[in-house]
C-alpha cells in the first residue's frame, strides 16, 4: 500500500512497513491533494490600482494532535485491525462447509472475504506506519472466530450468514462511532482556523468507505435469509454481544 507523504499526526514509523498477511487486495487512500488559496488573476491592465491581484493568505497552522487524540487512534485503529483479521478467518473457517452444501455461495463468499483481507491490509498497514502494537488478545480472537465460523457453518447456510448479519451490525455501529469523533475533530480545528492534516481527512475516507462495504456483507447476509437461521434472536444477541466484549477489551488490552 503506497503511503501518502503527510505529516505524521499520532505516530511516525522508523521502519520499513513488511507486507501483511493478506495483501491481494490492497485499497488505494484517497487523495485530497492542497490547493492554492486562490488562483492568479492578474490583469493586463496594471495602471488600475483596483485590478492588482489579491494578497496570498497566510497559511493555515497545523496543530498537532493532542495525547488524548493519539490515544484514541491508538485504541481504534488496533481494535480495527484485530476485528478485520477476526473477519477473515470467519469467512475462511465457514467457507469449506458451506460451499460443500451450498456451491452457489462461491462467488459471495469469495467477494465477502476479499473486502475483509482489503480491510486487513489497510488496518496492517497503518499499524505499521504509526508503530503501534497489536492487541495481546490477538491468539484468543484468532481461535474464538475460526470456532465461530466453523461452528454457524455447521448449522447451516441460515447460520452462517446469521452470523455475519450480527457481526457485521456491530462493526456498522462501531466504525460510524468512530467517523462520527474523527469528524468533530474536523470541525473543531476548522472552527479554530486550523487545518485539518492530511492523514485525518484520509483516516476518514477509508473508515467510511470500510464501513460502507461491512454494511453491504450485512444486505447480503440477510438477503441469504440470515432470520430464518433456527434460533435467531438468541444467536443474534449472543454474537453481537461477544463482538462488543471483544471490541472492549481490544480497545484496551
Amino acid at each position: 500500500m503506497n503511503s501518502v507523504k503527510a505529516p505524521r499526526l499520532w505516530r511516525s514509523s522508523t521502519s520499513a512497513y513488511t507486507a501483511p498477511l493478506f495483501d491481494f487486495l490492497v485499497p488505494a487512500l484517497a487523495r485530497y491533494p492542497n490547493s492554492r488559496p486562490y488562483a492568479s488573476t492578474a490583469s493586463s491592465n496594471t495602471s488600475n490600482p483596483s485590478t492588482s491581484p489579491p494578497r496570498d493568505e497566510p497559511p493555515k497552522r497545523q496543530k498537532p494532535l493532542t495525547k488524548e487524540q493519539r490515544d484514541f487512534l491508538d485504541s481504534a485503529l488496533r481494535v480495527n485491525q484485530a476485528g478485520e483479521l477476526a473477519a477473515t478467518l470467519i469467512y475462511t473457517a465457514q467457507t469449506p462447509p458451506l460451499l460443500r452444501t451450498h456451491p452457489h455461495l462461491r462467488s459471495t463468499m469469495q467477494h465477502m472475504y476479499s473486502q475483509e483481507a482489503g480491510h486487513f491490509s489497510t488496518f496492517n498497514a497503518l499499524l505499521a506506519r504509526h508503530r503501534i502494537r497489536p492487541t495481546a488478545m490477538y491468539p484468543v480472537w484468532k481461535v474464538a472466530a475460526s470456532a465461530l465460523g466453523w461452528g454457524t457453518a455447521m448449522l447451516g447456510r441460515e447460520a452462517a450468514m446469521a452470523c455475519t448479519e450480527a457481526v457485521e451490525t456491530e462493526i456498522g455501529t462501531h466504525y460510524n462511532g468512530q467517523v462520527r469523533v474523527l469528524l468533530a475533530w474536523m470541525r473543531e480545528m476548522e472552527d479554530n482556523g486550523e487545518e485539518v492534516g492530511e492523514e485525518v481527512r484520509e483516516l476518514v475516507g477509508e473508515l467510511k468507505r470500510i464501513r460502507d462495504e461491512e454494511l453491504e456483507h450485512l444486505d447480503t447476509a440477510v438477503e441469504e435469509d440470515s432470520r430464518e437461521a433456527k434460533g435467531w434472536p438468541v444467536l443474534n444477541t449472543i454474537i453481537r454481544g461477544g463482538c462488543r466484549g471483544a471490541i472492549w477489551v481490544s480497545e484496551r488490552v
